[in-house]
């Protein structure tokens, strides 16, 4: 049923006791297969060895940022990534091998909405398409909706980023469209694909995660059982 005002005009749903949130902090969150740190200084070793090298340049591609020359070079960043206000950028630490092997940040935060960004992902092959990595974003998506209580979680992507489109949606993101010439970053054009999902999204979500996060989901040579791809379709938006 669509409401409408005194003047017989179409209005949104009201949203009741609706207030300011908090922004991100400088929290730790703690999964089964992964742990989310506040990106340091101590962090900077293992991320070079990690995502830092010659090889690793294709990694690098749709950031804005390039690839760190060195250990030193990348401390700089990580100094400058964490000293960033209402933003917190975070160490992906795999229970597997306890060395940071990735990085996520919390952007684009507007508390007097309740809308944040995950952006900035940045994961080293041997931590793409694994189970820590699903359970990362899964952690800071319930750290947005269920401990800030925030409306709506964005992920955007240089719309030639396929394989970033294709985690979006698998994670239970929606596309939402695509917003052209929306910058210059390294020389050239970006036009930006907007994926979210919001807090009315997230319990169905949450439950794909946790069933195919589910160790039962796995055989003993570590294969998927489901795919979370088939348990997040249509989900969403």
């Amino acid at each position: 049923m669509i409401r409408t005002n005194e003047h017989g005009q179409p209005i949104g749903d009201p949203v009741p006791g609706w207030r300011a949130r908090n922004p991100p902090g400088t929290v730790f969150l703690q999964g089964r297969y992964v742990r989310l740190e506040p990106v340091a200084d101590d962090h900077a070793r293992d991320l070079f060895d990690s995502l830092g090298h010659e090889d690793d340049d294709r990694l690098w591609t749709y950031r804005h940022d390039a690839r760190p020359s060195d250990v030193g070079h990348l401390a700089r960043m990580i100094t400058s990534w964490a000293s960033r206000s209402h933003t917190v950028t975070f160490a992906l630490v795999p229970s597997e091998t306890g060395r940071a092997s990735g990085v996520a940040t919390l952007c684009r935060v507007d508390p007097d909405h309740g809308s944040i960004e995950v952006g900035a992902v940045l994961l080293a092959r041997r931590l793409q398409r694994t189970r820590a990595a699903t359970e990362a974003i899964s952690l800071l998506a319930s750290y947005v909706f269920e401990d800030l209580g925030y409306r709506r979680f964005e992920w955007k992507l240089d719309s030639h980023n396929e394989p970033s489109a294709r985690a979006a949606r698998r994670l239970g993101f929606s596309y939402e469209g695509r917003f052209r010439n929306a910058m210059v970053y390294k020389g050239r054009n970006r036009d930006t694909d907007w994926f979210a999902m919001t807090d009315a999204d997230w319990p169905a979500v949450r439950a794909a995660h946790a069933r195919w996060l589910d160790p039962a989901n796995f055989d003993e040579q570590g294969r998927q059982l489901v795919a979370l791809s088939d348990l997040t379709r249509g989900l969403a938006g």
